[in-house]
């Protein structure tokens, strides 16, 4: 099995036409082919920023204690 990541262009009609040469003999392939458009813009998108989502928690006790007690509840 072989697994090909290529950009390509379809032409004016709506055609894609793919040329690619495989090791393999002339055998019966399947192939799965998935379009996911490229834009030219935006190619790098910054990652989000979290930093508003971030917070801290403090914790007083033994945190171990505190779960094992809880467990007991069940």
């Amino acid at each position: 099995m072989e697994v090909l990541k290529l950009t390509t262009k379809i032409d004016q009609s709506g055609y894609l036409n793919l040329h690619i040469p495989t090791q393999l003999a002339a055998v019966e392939v399947n192939i799965v082919v998935v379009l996911n458009p490229v834009s030219s813009e935006g190619k790098l998108q910054p990652n989000y920023d979290f930093s508003d989502l971030v917070g801290r928690l403090t914790w007083r006790g033994d945190a171990v204690e505190t779960q094992r007690n809880l467990r007991d509840e069940w």
